[in-house]
């Protein structure tokens, strides 16, 4: 069958990392042009403006979207407006207002849309969904905590206002909770450390209904720590290395220390949602940080510099 054309928008770390390897192998999607101020990929045609290449291409009809959450949302109308499947780099907007709002856009123009959460196609997510279900969780506790200078070098609009800070991966964290709990859980209380000079937290401390705890720090050299673990009813569970290990009782029981597989997954989800003309927009682990700035206390840390 013939792959499906999808313009890729804001050639930055992530589309480079990611995306774009991802979409080279997929059987469903060809990368047939790119929209990006200053990124390109070899060989794909290049535009600089999203009105411009959606009017020179009509024949591409889903649109997949990497720009940081706060220039996204006119970009997303955009794409929509013009009768184009959308897909939305985690996490999908900079506001829960703005995201609704795209979803009944998607609704009236008839097309699909996917507010994407890659951790939650990681090795072993499914394994550990299936293994809380019907089960009781009588504690939890996320411990997130890695180099924003690794991750995003130089990207100040991370701490900017609607950047999200360490809710950028922090989010992550919250995907594969609100994907494997058997019930939903519900912030309690919250904790959040910004640095003096910026409008974004660097450190987070959550605490969520059912005993469960995050911590989630941007400034942590060295190996990176993606974990959570449960004390459930039927012993000790735990999630690894971002979602792709699985631990039962300290014995590893399924995943693989990859963590490559996550955007094929994505990219695979989304052409099924076009096929069916159906739409993902799950926007759990974005009400649980929304909430986390509307409820957390705000602590004023050290400076900040790249």
């Amino acid at each position: 069958m013939a792959r499906e054309k999808l313009a890729l928008v804001g050639i930055g770390k992530i589309a480079t990392d990611q995306h774009v390897p991802a979409l080279a192998d997929s059987p469903d999607w060809e990368l047939a042009a790119t929209v990006s101020r200053h990124g390109t990929v070899s060989g794909v045609e290049a535009f600089t403006d999203i009105g411009d290449m959606l009017a020179a291409r009509p024949g591409i009809g889903t649109v997949s979207l990497c720009l940081p959450p706060v220039p996204r949302f006119a970009a997303a109308q955009a794409v929509l407006r013009a009768g184009r499947n959308l897909m939305l780099e985690k996490p999908p907007g900079a506001t829960l207002a703005e995201v609704h709002a795209l979803h009944d856009l998607a609704r009236a123009h008839g097309v699909s849309i996917f507010a994407t959460w890659h951790s939650r196609m990681a090795h072993a997510v499914g394994a550990a969904k299936r293994w809380l279900a019907g089960r009781s969780i009588h504690e939890g506790r996320i411990i997130w905590r890695e180099d924003v200078r690794k991750w995003h070098p130089g990207q100040d609009w991370i701490f900017e206002a609607g950047g999200m800070g360490v809710f950028d991966p922090g989010i992550n964290a919250l995907s594969i909770l609100t994907e494997i709990l058997p019930a939903p859980v519900h912030l309690t209380g919250a904790e959040l450390d910004f640095p003096a000079n910026r409008q974004a937290p660097i450190a987070a401390r959550l605490d969520l209904s059912g005993g469960i705890s995050a911590d989630f720090d941007f400034r942590q050299e060295g190996p990176q720590t993606w974990d959570m673990e449960f004390a459930t009813d039927a012993g000790l569970m735990a999630l690894r290395m971002g979602g792709n290990i699985l631990e039962i009782d300290g014995q590893r029981a399924e995943g693989q220390d990859s963590i490559m597989g996550e955007y094929p997954a994505l990219y695979a989800r989304m052409a099924e949602l076009v096929r069916g003309v159906a739409s993902d927009m799950d926007l759990s682990p974005m009400v649980l940080v929304a909430d986390a700035f509307t409820l957390g206390r705000r602590n004023i840390v050290e400076t900040f510099e790249f």
